[in-house]
This record gives C-alpha cells, structure tokens and sequence, in this order.
C-alpha cells in the first residue's frame, strides 16, 4: 500500500520518483498509472537510467509489480508533450494521472 501512495503522490504533485526496475536505478516522471489485463502499469519519462541521461526522451511503461525501492524525490517535473493520456491503452482503464 505504500507503494501504491508514494506513486499516486509523486503523480499528483508532479514529482519524480527513484525506483529500482530490473536491476536498473531510474529517476522517473511519472505521469499516469492504468492497469492492463489486471495488472498495474505506470508510464513515466526517465530522466536518469543507472545516474545518467537515458540515450532517448521518452515515454517508458513499467510494471508496477516489477518496480522496487521505490521513493519520492525532491526534484519537480513539468508535464511532457510525450504525454498523450487520450491513447487507446488508457482508455477506461486509467487509474490516476498527472493534473493538466
């Protein structure tokens, strides 16, 4: 369950979030959480991969379940136009998502 709230804080209040996902450290943007075959995703930018710039900007899906060590950190984000929250794979399932 905490989990589960730090991730809906950071979503609400625009902060990232640190988390381990398959062995690699992230500094992450999380901007919506949706689930998928009962399963819970969240789709974030990563703004660093292991402490540095990821090779590209994008848009990345994590599987919650699959995501540790997971805490909020002190950095803010700006809402990114890699964001497209009206895509087919949220629709009717979107659980909570960054304010506009």
């Amino acid at each position: 369950m905490t989990t589960n709230r730090t991730i809906l804080e950071a979503i609400a209040t625009k902060r990232c979030l640190t988390a381990s996902y398959n062995g690699t450290a992230f500094l992450l943007a999380p901007h919506i959480l949706y689930t998928r075959i009962d399963l819970v995703y969240l789709d974030a930018v990563p703004i660093t991969k292991n402490g540095a710039p990821p090779r590209e900007v994008k848009m990345a899906t994590f599987k919650v379940d699959g995501m540790s060590d997971i805490a909020l950190a002190d950095d803010e984000f700006e809402l990114s136009p890699l964001y497209e929250p009206w895509q087919e794979k949220y629709r009717d399932k979107t659980l909570f998502s960054v304010p506009e």
